[in-house]
């Protein structure tokens, strides 16, 4: 349980007791901040009505001190945070509610927009806050141009509807869905000075790849140019393999990830519910919530692994599960080769070009993969020059495996002059016939990934169901050239690339 007097130790109770103490206490200190006027939205049943805080919660409370510089003093895109933690520990609480009320009420921050995954789930965010504003007696107390909406000379208020609050202050704060209109959100010539993003994903099965590429160019294009030096906090649990936020959690567990994490500047800030030392003793990241004994019940299920440790490998498939990823470094590769899954087109609805780099070993007859990653390049010199760049990266490739279902032959046109040889494949069987017979290889130990490959895993974890699966194609055309049947193989037909 948390002990508040030691944090008030060392103070002079008195200024506790006057608004210009009260104000000048929690000036540069959110957690004391919460405490004083917000100490009811820190307990719930759940802790027994109690006060009690994770070790994440002070870590957040940290970061928020950043805020107190003005965004001038920051490069462009320097304060972007994602947070990443379980469901239940209070990102909504503390990054919509919280750190906003103290931003606004000691003006380090102007004017905020907040996104959520619907204008429901934004607009009761911002009901929340506007709840505290009209009815918190000491808040009322102590920030009263903050919890008066500004008005004009008519006596009628400027702002203070279900999606946008103006103080009398000048703070302002809106609340929209993630699908709203938000191109040039600005109030005369102002523009977000901070920008909270909460759950901007649906839940699995709501949510499919074709919304995630939309909402991320809502995301880059719509609501992060809208001032690049504004503060970003993005908070959210990855249920879904492939979403927005698993994109930035990969980088955080080192397998890769999107180009776009580090384009945007986004740093992951993982918190994981079950803590491990440095002599791997575990413990709970918030026990007056969750006992170690409750987790230890719930652990193996895929809904805690999802929900509360953010893997979304977990996932039941008809296909792949997560126990068949079996990654390995340390395989003695002898020969190599790219496949290509190509696409026709680059049109929204199209495939995607997949790129897989498949290693084999002679010595124990297994493949590994090495690279997979899915690009949308027009057919033509662009893609020629990107598979230029992949041989660069690993010049052991000897070959090039180009699947010619769509396309024909003109994809040797298109490859021409590589420095190694090209040859095409025709896929004659169906697309879950070849998956099960790769997937067979990868659960009798012939199929390896040399390293976390997020997005070649989260294919086969939705395969059949995914949108797209030309990674998984491109692999089983991979693999089947070094193993055409789960025997070992007696001869390999791709030769070393020539020095």
């Amino acid at each position: 349980m948390f002990d508040l007097t030691e944090l008030l130790s060392g103070i002079d109770e008195r200024l506790l007791t006057l608004p210009e103490g009260r104000r000048v206490l929690t000036e540069l200190d959110p957690l004391l901040f919460a405490l004083i006027y917000l100490p009811h939205h820190l307990r719930s049943p759940e802790t027994g009505d109690a006060t009690s805080f994770s070790e994440a919660h002070f870590e957040w409370c940290e970061l928020a001190k950043r805020y107190i510089r003005p965004i001038n003093t920051f490069e462009p895109g320097e304060l972007r945070d994602a947070i990443i933690a379980p469901r239940g520990l209070g990102k909504s609480t503390w990054w919509f509610l919280v750190f906003p009320m103290w931003m606004a009420a000691h003006g380090h921050r102007k004017f905020l927009a907040a996104f959520a995954n619907s204008d429901t789930q934004a607009t009761d965010h911002l009901g929340t806050f506007k709840r505290e504003v009209e009815t918190n007696a000491l808040l009322r107390s102590d920030f009263p141009k903050l919890c008066a909406p500004a008005k004009r000379p008519s006596g009628v208020s400027i702002s203070d509807s279900q999606r946008m609050y103006i103080a009398e202050s000048g703070f302002v704060f809106t609340g929209r869905g993630i699908d709203s209109q938000v191109l040039g959100l600005k109030i005369g010539s102002r523009r977000p000075d901070h920008i909270v993003l909460d759950d901007i994903e649906g839940t699995e099965g709501n949510y499919s790849p074709t919304q995630k590429d939309s909402r991320l160019k809502t995301l880059v294009s719509g609501i992060l140019p809208m001032n690049n030096r504004a503060s970003v906090t993005m908070a959210g649990t990855v249920a879904i393999p492939g979403a927005i936020i698993d994109d930035i959690a990969a980088k955080q567990r080192g397998e890769q990830y999107p180009e776009w994490v580090d384009d945007e500047r986004f740093t992951p800030r993982y918190f994981d519910v079950i803590q491990t030392d440095e002599h791997g003793n575990e413990r709970s990241l918030w026990p007056e919530r969750w006992s170690m004994d409750w987790i230890n019940t719930v652990r193996h299920t895929r809904s805690f692994q999802s929900q509360m440790r953010n893997d979304p490998m977990a996932a039941d498939t008809a296909f792949w599960s997560g126990n068949d990823f079996v990654i390995r470094d340390d395989v003695e590769i002898t020969h190599q080769l790219l496949s290509i899954d190509p696409a026709v087109t680059t049109k929204e609805k199209s495939d995607f070009t997949a790129l897989a780099v498949i290693g084999y070993s002679r010595a124990e007859s297994v493949c590994v993969v090495r690279y997979a990653r899915q690009v949308k390049i027009p057919p033509g010199e662009k893609l020629r020059a990107h598979v230029l760049q992949v041989l660069d990266a690993y010049p052991e490739i000897a070959a090039v495996v180009v699947e010619t279902n769509q396309g024909g032959d003109t994809w040797t046109a298109i490859l021409h002059d590589l420095p190694v040889r090209v040859r095409t494949v025709h896929q004659s069987r169906p697309k879950e016939v070849r998956a099960g017979s790769l997937l067979a290889k990868y659960q009798r130990g012939r199929v390896y990934h040399e390293q976390r490959l997020h997005q070649l895993e989260a294919q086969m974890l939705k395969f059949p169901l995914d949108a797209h699966d030309d990674l998984v194609d491109a692999v089983g055309t991979g693999v089947e050239a070094f193993l055409k049947t789960d025997a070992p193989p007696q001869r390999v037909s791709v030769r070393e690339r020539a020095a």
